[in-house]
């Protein structure tokens, strides 16, 4: 029988959890919050942070891990890959865990190979921003280079919002570095990819809503696209280089391109299994490809299996917040769940959550899925499914 680290053990990661498990694999999780939910799902607890990069590898040497799963979170990819080449482990190298978690290498990174993306200024200090703040054209995006699910990510449409949206953005950075980038502009996508044997298969194009500015907090996830076939050939077309350039030559990966009206640009991409249940129940859904079972054989050695058993629609949306105060629960699920093509319906928040507004992935409230013989129905049953739904605020 296996070990299988997985790296987190949040709501986001318990899918990658409970699948190892019907796998028969031991599963450790590493976690700094002992009151994590996946904690009582796994066989093995460390209380360590996943950014630890001494710690992980002391984990998963003790646990005697014979792979890591990495899922919905990015900065942990570089502990994983330290701990991978020291135990001899399949997996990345550190070098490309470094390019594909922080943002101002990877954009540079797709430049150098020629990838299609946006131009960028990276700014690493107060100075560094005083001397380009009167070269920036508008309207841009300002981010982090180093955090993820929109956090520190704000929309600046003019140069009198510019230092206001520079100190947001700067309080959300580890590092205290930022990319001021161009705003694209047209049908946002995601793709989820799959590498073994340095090949990388594309296995789903993933069609994304978002709140729009400031945010652009993700409300809403499709499959498959709903794109011409002639769009979506160059979309995994582009994936499948900037997974390459990169340097993934195993394992999976996430990867965010906006199609404008000069063709597919990449936005970013992570090194590990895509959040929002994209790869946990979407691509399964879509195409009877259970990716999280098969990423999870990938890196444990093993040869997956990636020929799809059908072809079929599925989607998510997400309950949003409309007003502030404290969450205390949600009325209507049974008559949600009950809705012709929903397959499931997901509290995010817990009861005395403080519901402030929408400005990152950590806000939604819950989320709903549905499957179907048709993309739009999909979305049909789920919005149809939301408004059953009933949250209450004190």
């Amino acid at each position: 029988m296996k070990n299988i680290m997985v790296m987190g053990a949040a709501i986001e990661q318990l899918p990658g959890i409970i699948a190892a498990k019907e796998m028969g694999y031991n599963v450790g999780v590493i976690d700094y919050n002992p009151h994590a939910i996946g904690i009582h799902y796994a066989d093995k607890y460390f209380n360590v942070s996943t950014t630890d990069e001494e710690g992980v590898f002391n984990a998963a040497k003790h646990f005697g891990a014979d792979g890591f799963l990495t899922l919905a979170t990015d900065m942990p990819m570089r502990a994983v890959a330290k701990a991978c080449e020291k135990l001899g482990l399949v997996g990345i190298s550190y070098e490309t865990a470094v390019r594909a978690t922080d943002k101002a290498i990877m954009i540079e990174t797709f430049k150098s190979h020629n990838i299609e993306s946006p131009w960028y200024k990276i700014v690493q200090s107060q100075n560094e921003f005083e001397q380009i703040v009167n070269t920036i054209t508008y309207p841009c995006i300002i981010k982090p280079t180093d955090n993820a699910a929109s956090r520190g990510v704000v929309f600046v449409d003019s140069a009198d919002k510019i230092r206001s949206a520079y100190n947001y953005s700067l309080k959300q950075s580890k590092s205290g570095n930022v990319i001021i980038e161009e705003f694209m502009s047209g049908k946002e996508v995601s793709v989820e990819t799959l590498t073994y044997n340095g090949k990388t298969h594309v296995l789903q194009v993933t069609d994304k809503t978002t709140t729009g500015a400031p945010h652009f907090v993700e409300t809403g996830h499709n499959q498959p696209s709903t794109l011409s076939s002639q769009i979506v050939e160059n979309i995994k077309d582009l994936a499948v280089r900037a997974v390459e350039a990169i340097g993934i030559n195993i394992g999976p990966a996430h990867v965010e391109i906006m199609v404008t009206e000069n063709g597919p640009k990449l936005i970013e991409l992570g090194a590990r299994l895509g959040g929002d249940c994209i790869t946990s129940h979407l691509v399964r859904l879509s195409t009877g490809i259970d990716m999280l079972k098969e990423t999870i054989k990938t890196l444990c050695g093993e040869e997956p299996d990636l020929t799809g058993k059908y072809s079929k629609c599925s989607a998510i949306r997400f309950l949003m917040p409309e007003k502030k105060g404290v969450f205390l629960g949600i009325d209507g699920i049974n008559e949600a769940i009950s809705i012709q093509d929903i397959r499931e319906i997901s509290l995010i928040l817990n009861k005395g959550d403080i519901l402030s507004g929408i400005h990152s992935s950590d806000d939604r409230i819950a989320y709903v899925i549905a499957q179907s013989d048709t993309v739009n129905s999909a979305i049909s049953s789920c919005l149809k499914a939301i408004s059953k739904m009933t949250v209450k605020i004190g």
